[in-house]
C-alpha cells in the first residue's frame, strides 16, 4: 500500500473532473498560461532599459548669456 496504482489515479482524476468539470479546469490552465506569458514579457521588458533623450528646459525670454557676457557685466557693475 506504499504507492498508488493506476486505478487509484484514475479514481482521483474522475473525482476531480466531477467536482470541477472540464470547462473550469481548462479555464484555470489557460489563466495559468496567460500569467506565465505576462510574467515572461515583464521580465524581458525589465532587461532592456529604454534610453530616453535628455529633457531640456525651454525659456521664453532672451537666450542664455555666454561666459564672456557674464564677465563683461561683472566688470561694469
Amino acid at each position: 500500500m506504499g504507492s498508488l496504482s493506476i486505478w487509484h489515479w484514475m479514481i482521483v482524476i474522475v473525482v476531480v473532473l466531477l467536482l470541477f468539470g472540464r470547462g473550469k479546469i481548462s479555464d484555470l490552465m489557460g489563466d495559468v498560461a496567460g500569467g506565465i506569458k505576462a510574467f515572461k514579457k515583464g521580465m524581458a521588458e525589465d532587461d532592456t532599459p529604454k534610453a530616453e533623450p535628455p529633457k531640456s528646459i525651454e525659456t521664453a525670454g532672451a537666450p542664455p548669456k555666454t561666459e564672456t557676457e557674464r564677465r563683461a557685466e561683472g566688470v561694469r557693475s
